[in-house]
């Protein structure tokens, strides 16, 4: 049982940090929305401290999730979308224009050599 103890804390702390992560929340402003130490929330979230219910609830009500939402399984949960900050956003774009660019500048070309060539052979 004392190894089921550690694996209940382990996934609870994987899920809390997993919902902090998906609202980009940090451990400061969690912590600070918990009423709770930073230290306090890190140990939680390495499996290290296992918080009592009126912890358990401070952070739930810090998440805007109910507390049983804190023990969820990954097969209970949705995937969490993926977060692309705004400067990795324009950098996805520009590289996106440039290689679409390249790529249309590369068969533009094929088409025209290919064009030229069958132009030539018809004209002999």
């Amino acid at each position: 049982m004392v190894n089921g103890g550690q694996e209940i804390k382990a996934a609870l702390g994987r899920n809390i940090k997993s919902l902090r992560a998906h609202r980009q929340f940090s451990q400061a402003l969690l912590a600070e929305k918990a009423d709770i130490s930073i230290a306090y929330l890190s140990k939680i979230e390495r499996g290290i401290k296992y918080p009592k219910p009126d912890i358990l609830s401070q952070i739930a009500e810090g998440l805007s999730v109910e507390v049983y939402e804190l023990f969820k399984t990954n097969s209970d949960r949705k995937p969490a979308p993926i977060v692309v900050s705004d400067n990795r956003k324009k950098l996805l774009n520009r590289l996106s224009k440039v290689m679409t660019a390249k790529v249309n500048n590369a068969v533009n070309n094929a088409v025209n050599s290919t064009m030229e060539r069958v132009f030539r052979d018809f004209m002999k």
